[in-house]
């Protein structure tokens, strides 16, 4: 992992479009930063689409998916895709009616499961909006040590769910989706075209990024994520100067730069 800094300018012309997380890498206490706003319309007016994957809820997401210049916003690990069609947002699934509605029975259990076991653990305050998985928190509203942490996502995995930990939250799932796999389906989905990651970036902040880190050919660390670098058994390629919503718009800044010197 090396400074931003040192990325050789060749690696950002040919960007296709920028991949990114929400929480602590365009937001801060779940406000984006006014850089990060300027610098996805910066972005947005120089042809650069930019697709936010979070693990945050399609409710949470969806004033966000229409007030922001970003061309989808994929909730929930990959499981729903929010974007504006004229003046209305629209929803995408990615998995069918009937094996969402077979899972929510099992994510209710799980849910309950972890509150009953594992002391001082909450379900976070956004889980009203959440369709096809469940939260706890561990940094938002509550606090969790690693080793309660550890034990909600033990409980998550007995019940058969997928358990990732963000910047915030203690995300679980049922399904094979994550955030590679919305990469592959908002591309081809929004743009009509195959992912190809050697042209695109992608910008997280914690331990839910890794499958991204691992795999994207050019990958960015906003500086906070110094917080999660022991958790890390994949490192982004880069990390920024600057922390969240501000290393996204050192990010852009870069690009659009590098760009403009062609």
């Amino acid at each position: 992992m090396q400074p931003f800094s040192l990325c050789p300018p060749e690696h950002l012309r040919s960007l296709r479009g920028v991949l990114t997380d929400i929480d602590d890498t365009l937001t801060a206490e779940g406000s984006i930063a006014p850089a990060a706003l300027a610098a996805l319309q910066a972005l947005n007016e120089a042809g650069l689409p930019v697709i936010a994957i979070t693990g945050r809820p399609s409710g949470w997401s969806e004033p966000f998916a229409l007030a922001w210049p970003v061309r989808a916003i994929v909730a929930e690990n990959g499981a729903v895709m929010l974007r504006r069609e004229a003046a209305e947002l629209r929803l995408d699934f990615s998995q069918d009616e009937p094996t969402r509605s077979a899972n929510f029975a099992r994510l209710r259990a799980c849910a309950a499961d972890v509150l009953r076991r594992v002391p001082g653990a909450c379900l976070a305050t956004d889980s009203a909006g959440r369709l096809t998985d469940i939260a706890v928190d561990h940094s938002e509203f509550a606090r969790l040590d690693e080793t309660q942490i550890e034990a909600v996502c033990a409980v998550m995995r007995e019940h058969g769910l997928v358990a990732t930990v963000s910047s915030i939250h203690i995300n679980g799932w049922i399904g094979e989706h994550n955030k590679w796999t919305a990469a592959q389906w908002a591309v081809q989905s929004l743009l009509g075209e195959v992912f190809e990651p050697g042209r695109w970036l992608y910008i997280g902040d914690s331990t839910n990024d890794q499958q991204m880190f691992e795999r994207m050919p050019l990958s960015i660390g906003v500086a906070n994520i110094a917080r999660f670098l022991p958790a890390l058994q994949h490192l982004p390629s880069y990390v920024t100067e600057a922390e969240r919503g501000d290393g996204f718009a050192e990010v852009a800044k870069a690009i659009l730069g590098a760009k403009n010197d062609l």
